[in-house]
């Protein structure tokens, strides 16, 4: 996308953030008191996969329908759930006008599968090597339509719009963190550009699947044994740790929030994504490239960082060389894993770190540090802003550069 003149600011005015540690902006701005928080991870039930599991929550407070919440598996009514949340936080819930224009910027990844087929595919895999022909012969009779649809953030889009009367245009974005990252860039640059006032952006993960746990297994993406920060994982061999989580938040253009009297948690000043090859260097390289591209000061001194670091190897060290090259440059990069607290939400990811970057100013901290080594240090003094990273564990990255928004500004 071309360079936009005359760019117009972007807020942040509501915030839907479901995760382990609860539901609603009350629950996560405790990340934010100053006291560390336990995270929520069960150790057990996914054995040797540890798992951070959705808080316990009541989804007809935001889909009261149960004719809806019947149709809509697990990951949708995360989603829809969340996307009520911050609906309702902005104040944009039950206005059926200002419903009319806002738009929708969605991220999913696919849906449940059924474990039974994917297991008999691998049983008959000993025997046979040819598994795309063997894939053709059992797929297409065992599954069912509904069990794998192409595009099913269409569905999480259409659920939101049908529950939450959401009805401007809708752009929807499949697969991994890469997802979650265009979702956001294209809210940002189309409410920058004037194509949009408001846009209501975000996504969904049900990491509580033993499909989803499967496919990532296959790829030696997970973390095994007891929960461990996600830099002290990228130090013993790497891997994520799943965490259920809708992330949604209501992005709206400066003029158009004062004009109803909004208030902003924060301002995005500046948000650019990349996907590269991920050759040895590639994601170090993409990164501080972003960070050139912001095309806002990055003032040197400290500098708040809330990294999406999956804790997968050799990924997340590459993060860390970025960190080392933010230094070398004269800043000094204060970074905290959000994953170690929540879990890694794949395509809710970018949009959570977002959402709780905007918290972290709304309360002027950072979480304490979840580490005791030299990469999580302490932060005295109220923040100003705050870096978002977003690194997918196999593709995708990303850069959301966030400031406070004064009253004298606001």
């Amino acid at each position: 996308m071309g360079r936009i003149t005359d760019k117009r600011e972007v807020w942040i005015t509501g915030i839907g953030l479901a995760s382990s540690l609860g539901a609603d902006t009350e629950a996560h701005g405790a990340l934010f008191s100053g006291e560390a928080v336990e995270p929520s991870v069960d150790e057990d039930r996914y054995d040797p996969y540890p798992v951070h599991p959705l808080a316990e929550l009541d989804f007809g407070r935001q889909i009261p329908k149960k004719s809806d919440l019947r149709q809509m598996e697990a990951w949708q009514r995360i989603g829809v759930y969340a996307a009520g949340l911050a609906l309702t936080d902005a104040g944009v819930a039950g206005d059926g006008a200002l419903l009319d224009r806002t738009h929708l910027a969605v991220a999913a990844g696919s849906g449940e599968r059924d474990t039974k087929v994917d297991c008999d595919v691998l049983e008959r895999l000993d025997q046979r090597g040819d598994a795309a022909v063997l894939a053709k012969e059992v797929l297409p009779g065992a599954l069912r339509p509904t069990l794998f649809l192409a595009q099913l953030s269409n569905m999480l889009a259409g659920n939101i719009s049908i529950v939450h009367s959401v009805t401007g245009s809708s752009r929807t974005f499949m697969g991994e963190e890469i997802a979650g990252l265009a979702a956001m860039e294209n809210a940002f640059r189309r409410i920058q550009a004037g194509q949009a006032d408001i846009v209501l952006a975000g996504g969904a993960l049900n990491a509580e699947r033993e499909d989803l746990l499967l496919g990532y297994e296959i790829g030696h993406n997970l973390w095994r044994g007891g929960h461990r920060p996600v830099w002290a994982r990228a130090r013993e061999g790497g891997g994520f740790t799943p965490g259920s989580v809708g992330a949604f938040l209501v992005l709206e253009a400066r003029s158009h929030a004062e004009a109803r009297g909004a208030a902003p948690y924060a301002r995005i000043s500046a948000l650019e994504t990349e996907r590269t090859q991920r050759q040895a260097g590639d994601v170090t390289r993409a990164l501080s490239e972003l960070l050139e591209r912001l095309g806002v000061p990055v003032p040197t001194g400290p500098l708040p960082v809330l990294s999406g670091a999956s804790g997968v190897a050799p990924i997340t060290e590459e993060e860390l060389s970025f960190f080392d090259d933010l230094t070398a440059r004269g800043r000094a990069p204060i970074t905290r894993a959000y994953g170690s607290l929540i879990g890694h939400g794949v395509e809710a990811h970018f949009p959570a770190g977002i959402a709780l970057a905007a918290l972290a100013l709304r309360h002027g901290q950072l979480p304490p540090p979840s580490e005791t080594d030299d990469i999580e240090l302490p932060l005295t003094g109220a923040i100003d802003r705050v870096l978002v990273t977003g690194v997918g564990h196999w593709r995708g990255e990303g850069l959301a550069l966030l400031d406070r928004v004064s009253e004298k500004t606001a």
